[in-house]
């Protein structure tokens, strides 16, 4: 299977202006090397057969009847060949020049796209010898004996993917051709280019690609021309791009004097899900008039093992590198915003939250103090209440109170053990049975507690429990699952730990500081259970549901792209293969998958909290799933991996 992925490339070749046997060696010679790598589509830059920076040269017989010659040895060269090639040069159509990308599979000519616009100004005088695709008078071309369809609207449909085809300044206007292409199908845009370089121009062509491939939710692979091409005026540095909805995959280097070959792989499935959650998109199809395009099927070629070279990052909701900070500082605003807008609409006079010495409850601790200066009120309307049960540790229960009296709100202090003991007797349950029973009791114990200080105070309940619980159902029914407002509901588990460490080392005085830090070091746990023989925390939540990083990559690929578990499965084992084995990878699925349909019912019924990213399972916003449906298909297919 190749699960979607798509492998292309963008070629930079050695260039000799006008020298058509020179380039067309250095084409076949990248052609091959491709083929070899698994590629199914490649791209050249604009004119690669002739060289772009030809100028009045394009009005020469022979240079234009050598790159049809050039162009037949191609397809002589490679007709034993799968993959399908794009290759720039000047074809003659009814006396006119055409810029053209000619695209070829297996010694045929499957179409010629056209360039649609021409720049004449500045250093470009393409009008001078090229035609515009809106001037074509035919929608065919007799090339190297073959009648071929010829135009700017043109999609290629492969047993993978459909792609179309735009050229250089085609790019840069206002309606670009591919987003016609896109709408009417095209998965995948090929830009062959002339781009020269100008200082900032670099930055500026890369939003433009970058823009256009998230306008349109399609990959996007650019080819310019490089090295070899005429320095008279201007230079070209060999821009070789391959985005994906937005994201850059992979890029060549800029002013190489060696020829390149930039391979990535599309996911095109990627893209399929994307088209289908925006139904702006197809509601932009209603504008596209009568600019129908012609569909072009290309060889059967069967598919071939599937090597990724891209990366996928093993906690996609942690940015990596210098977006850390700002996305960390984003996401805590959002979390602020929405807590401050509840505080001042209902006029609650305290916030009351359980602080448990732990990531969430410390998470929402610092948004809650962050609303509260934000607001001009006194932190000592925050109330945090620790809880002490029979599991809870010296190390979370001091965290907890040093975190509370360096920050400086309202402590409180309410054991629950003698609570819990009453209950289990009246309810007959023997307390040295540490069943679901003896747990969920205690985190229900806590929130009752909560509750009532709360009406007690005129306060409102925050509540703690971030992304990853809630998709897992690593909550208590009706206990810390309930509040009144929770702030992390949308955090995922591997994001929370960075927030905390964030504020820690974002504004913080020491003391809060190192309280912090040792919070972000200590294992995940509810404390439900009694600790270890040595007082350390016995019940850890990564050794009971699996590793949360695991987790959030499963919750990320099956929610945001709808991902079936054999793709989640193999980008997994990808991405973790240093870190965690196939039977590891594939039982936490399994569970993953289990706990989340099985506990939907926990999710239907949320309260109100901010979405921060991506991703939310609020009832009312992106997640709206039946509490009873089958997981049988799901759990079938992760079975049979």
């Amino acid at each position: 299977m190749n699960y979607g992925f798509v492998k292309v490339a963008a070629a930079v070749p050695h260039v000799k202006v006008a020298d058509c046997k020179f380039n067309v060696e250095k084409i076949e010679s990248l052609i091959a090397v491709a083929e070899g790598k698994g590629v199914q589509i490649i791209i050249f830059p604009e004119m690669s057969i002739t060289g772009y920076t030809c100028g009045d040269l394009f009005g020469q017989q022979l240079l234009l009847e050598e790159a049809e010659m050039a162009l037949m040895q191609i397809l002589n060269n490679t007709r034993q060949l799968d993959i399908i090639s794009i290759v720039g040069m000047p074809v003659v159509v009814n006396s006119a020049v055409i810029n053209a990308a000619v695209v070829i599979q297996k010694g045929k000519v499957l179409g010629v796209a056209a360039k649609t616009y021409l720049p004449n100004y500045k250093e470009f005088y393409e009008q001078r010898w090229f035609t515009s695709a809106l001037q074509l008078t035919t929608n065919n071309v007799r090339l190297c004996g073959q009648i071929v369809p010829i135009g700017a609207n043109l999609l290629f449909e492969t047993s993978d993917t459909t792609f179309g085809i735009e050229i250089c300044e085609d790019l840069w206007s206002t309606i670009p051709p591919s987003s016609s292409l896109a709408l009417q199908g095209a998965e995948i845009i090929f830009n062959m280019s002339a781009d020269n370089e100008g200082i900032g121009k670099n930055n500026y062509l890369c939003s433009l690609i970058s823009q256009q491939s998230a306008r349109c939710i399609a990959g996007y692979v650019f080819s310019s021309c490089g090295f070899g091409e005429s320095t008279t005026d201007v230079v070209f540095a060999g821009n070789g791009l391959i985005y994906e909805n937005g994201s850059l995959l992979a890029r060549s280097e800029r002013f190489s004097m060696e020829e390149q070959l930039i391979i990535s792989e599309i996911d095109v499935e990627r893209i399929r899900a994307e088209r289908r959650i925006n139904t702006t998109f197809a509601a932009n199809q209603a504008n596209l008039e009568d600019k129908k395009a012609v569909s072009i099927v290309t060889e059967f070629v069967n598919s071939k093992e599937l090597t990724l070279t891209r990366k996928f990052n093993s906690h996609p909701f942690v940015p990596q590198g210098i977006e850390l900070n700002e996305h960390c500082e984003e996401v805590f605003s959002i979390q602020v915003a929405g807590l401050a807008q509840r505080l001042v609409h209902t006029g609650a006079k305290t916030a009351v939250i359980g602080i448990s010495g732990g990531l969430d409850s410390t998470l929402a601790l610092l948004v809650c103090v962050k609303t509260f200066d934000k607001l001009g009120l006194s932190r000592k309307g925050i109330l945090g209440i620790t809880m002490p049960g029979f599991g809870t540790t010296d190390r979370t229960y001091h965290n907890a109170i040093d975190l509370m009296k360096s920050l400086g709100i309202s402590i409180r202090e309410i054991s629950i053990k003698d609570a819990c003991i009453q209950h289990f007797k009246d309810i007959e349950h023997d307390v040295n049975v540490h069943d679901v029973t003896y747990e969920n009791s205690q985190a229900r114990e806590r929130t009752q507690i909560l509750m009532d200080v709360a009406n007690q105070t005129w306060g409102m309940v925050i509540g703690t429990g971030d992304l990853s619980e809630l998709a897992l159902g690593w909550a208590t029914y009706n206990g810390d699952h309930m509040s009144m407002y929770g702030v992390n509901a949308s955090v995922p588990k591997t994001l929370v730990k960075y927030l905390v460490q964030w504020v820690a080392e974002n504004g913080m005085d020491e003391n809060s500081k190192a309280t912090l830090l040792d919070i972000v070091d200590t294992p995940i746990s509810p404390e439900l259970i009694p600790a270890d023989e040595n007082g350390e925390i016995k019940q850890k939540t990564e050794d009971l549901v699996g590793p949360y990083e695991l987790h959030d990559f499963f919750l990320y690929y099956f929610l945001r792209f709808g991902f079936r578990p054999s793709k989640i499965f193999y980008l997994a084992k990808t991405t973790f293969k240093d870190m965690y084995d196939e039977e590891t990878i594939k039982k936490w699925l399994f569970i993953f998958f289990r706990r989340f349909f099985n506990q939907q019912f926990k999710r239907s019924c949320l309260p109100d909290g901010p979405k921060v990213g991506s991703i939310s399972i609020s009832p009312r916003g992106d997640w709206r799933m039946p509490s009873d449906a089958s997981s049988a298909m799901w759990l079938k297919e992760i079975e049979n991996l």
